[in-house]
């Protein structure tokens, strides 16, 4: 066994847990946003030295990552450089990224006030506000880390994410208070706005999984620790369901809206309440299936964006997601079919041409970079899941993730942040 796990070129920590006959076939983890039985298999496979080659380089990528966050960090919204209007920096605080000054900035009008909307155009002040950044580094590093312990058993992962999550969201003099109202605030503006939601929606959902498996018995991870994240939880969903900017968010049609309902469903899952979760999932399908896909498969909402190819992809994205959280509640969201004949399967496979080929395949307007790797998770989650044998023959020719395709290693569609830059 140590010459196969030596083949791996990872990590010496693959053999700190001992494995032998049947005592290798541990209980799958309670994950919310993955397959559990499919992680079980995958470290099995890894740890009796018959993981496939991908599942080999995609254990190596999510270590890679792990051992990078083991440094980084720990993260805090009491690091940004000034506090948002409630005056308490205990609160969650960005810019909206595509707004800007629309006048010169003099003495009598310091912002430019009025801001207006640039589609697609980050606006570099947004990047002052530390929160977004380190919300992002953070959560990515919970999860990375959480992946890490479970599949190597090394104690330094499972720390490392426990500390991670008790800065972000537990130590009273450095969590984050569970609410996003002041999220992507513009400036000079002082209405309720629920779009800024989406920087907690687009990402939350993993670290319920992060959570899941530290919960299976994690070394540094307390009882107090598990108490302490679901009474935060619970406030949070009640702020994501009942607050004004979250009722706005739900009525939001395209993908704002679907990652607001994939995140609750998930968060509702952990907290227990299965019956609520499910109810989200299959309401979503009835409710957004027709309004955000035509029959043909596109998404009229998303290709209207200035940055359309990111944003067909990042609906899909909270699609996949909300797929597996419905797996994992009997609800089977590839097999669901719209009152126009289109399918989950069907809008996927309209992503084909342009990951294959590029801008040159996509007629819409894509501004910056094509990147045509964004495509990866849903073509592999539409291979599995719907046995889309186009989907996976392109994902074998398209180019893959910088870095490495982690798909292998943790099954699920990871989130797909919109540009830093």
């Amino acid at each position: 066994m140590r010459k196969a796990l030596g083949a791996l070129a990872v990590s010496a920590s693959l053999l700190l847990v001992p494995v032998s006959g049947t005592a290798a076939a541990a209980a799958p983890p309670h994950t919310i946003v993955t397959d559990g039985v499919k992680l079980a298999g995958i470290k099995q496979a890894i740890r009796t030295g018959h993981a496939s080659q991908a599942q080999r380089d995609a254990l190596k990528a999510v270590l890679d990552k792990a051992n990078t966050a083991l440094t980084a960090g720990p993260w805090s919204v009491m690091n940004k450089p000034s506090a948002p209007p409630s005056g308490n920096k205990h609160d969650y605080t960005s810019q909206a990224p595509y707004w800007w000054a629309s006048r010169p900035k003099t003495p009598e009008n310091p912002q430019g006030c009025p801001y207006v909307s640039k589609d697609g155009q980050r606006n570099p002040e947004a990047d002052a506000i530390t929160d977004h950044t380190y919300r992002m580094w953070a959560w990515d590093a919970m999860y990375h880390l959480s992946l890490a312990w479970y599949y190597t058993g090394d104690a330094k992962y499972a720390n490392r994410a426990a500390l991670d999550i008790r800065t972000w969201f537990l130590d009273p003099a450095t969590r984050m208070n569970p609410n996003m109202t002041y999220s992507q605030i513009i400036p000079c503006k002082d209405t309720v706005s629920g779009t800024g939601i989406i920087d907690s929606t687009q990402s939350f959902s993993q670290l319920m999984d992060a959570f899941a498996l530290l919960d299976g018995g994690a070394p540094g991870w307390t009882g107090q620790d598990r108490a302490g994240i679901k009474a935060w939880l619970g406030q949070y969903l009640t702020w994501m369901q009942t607050s004004p900017q979250a009722k706005l968010e739900l009525a939001a049609t395209n993908n704002h809206g679907t990652f607001l309902d994939m995140q609750n469903a998930a968060i509702s899952a952990y907290l227990g309440q299965k019956d609520a979760a499910r109810k989200i999932v299959l309401d979503a399908e009835k409710k957004r299936f027709p309004v955000q896909f035509a029959a043909d498969g596109s998404q009229p909402l998303e290709l209207s964006r200035t940055m359309s190819w990111h944003y067909v992809n990042f609906n899909l994205t909270a699609w996949g997601r909300m797929a597996e959280v419905g797996k994992n509640l009997g609800v089977d969201v590839w097999k669901y079919r719209a009152s126009n004949g289109v399918t989950l399967r069907k809008v996927v496979d309209q992503l084909i041409p342009g990951a294959l080929h590029g801008a040159e395949a996509w007629p819409h307007q894509q501004i910056g970079v094509f990147d045509q790797s964004i495509a990866a998770d849903i073509f592999h989650a539409a291979a599995e899941e719907a046995h889309d044998t186009d989907a996976a023959a392109a994902v074998k020719q398209m180019p893959l993730p910088a870095g490495g395709d982690t798909w292998p290693a943790r099954v699920s569609c990871f989130p797909l942040d919109p540009p830093l830059k």
